[in-house]
């Protein structure tokens, strides 16, 4: 059995986060002690782990919820599972996609600055005036 504490240093999942997924049902709220301390199972860090690396992965709350309820049938082909990492991918993708231009432009701005003063710095123009950058972000 694990205290909350042992649990966040095991998985490098904050207190207040672990907390968090217990509201929202994604950890199964423990058992107590005598003292009333929260006692995790064993299974319960590999599922806290499991949990953390697919939202580093930046997928949601649903996703992740849907990807441990089909996990916990190991005999379903994994079609829905795919389906679900292909959504987040496209996401992901998306997002690079805008973040793209917006990269252009900070290194356009950021690469223009040659004045020593402030008064003269293209940066701080640029940034008070959104008619100097080359496109829209």
């Amino acid at each position: 059995m694990l205290t909350i504490g042992e649990l966040s240093r095991a998985t490098g999942v904050k207190v207040p986060t672990i907390r968090y997924y217990e509201q929202m049902g994604l950890l199964v709220t423990p058992g107590r002690s005598g003292g009333n301390q929260r006692r995790y199972e064993p299974g319960e860090r590999e599922r806290l782990s499991f949990i953390k690396h697919a939202r580093d992965l930046g997928f949601t709350i649903g996703a992740i919820r849907e990807l441990l309820e089909l996990s916990e049938h190991p005999e379903r082909a994994c079609a829905d599972a795919d389906n679900i990492a292909v959504r987040q991918l496209q996401i992901v993708r998306e997002k690079i996609a805008k973040l793209r231009p917006l990269e252009r432009e900070l290194e356009r701005i950021a690469t223009r600055c040659h004045g020593d003063q402030i008064k003269d710095c293209y940066v701080i123009q640029s940034l008070a005036n959104h008619e100097l950058c080359s496109n829209e972000h």
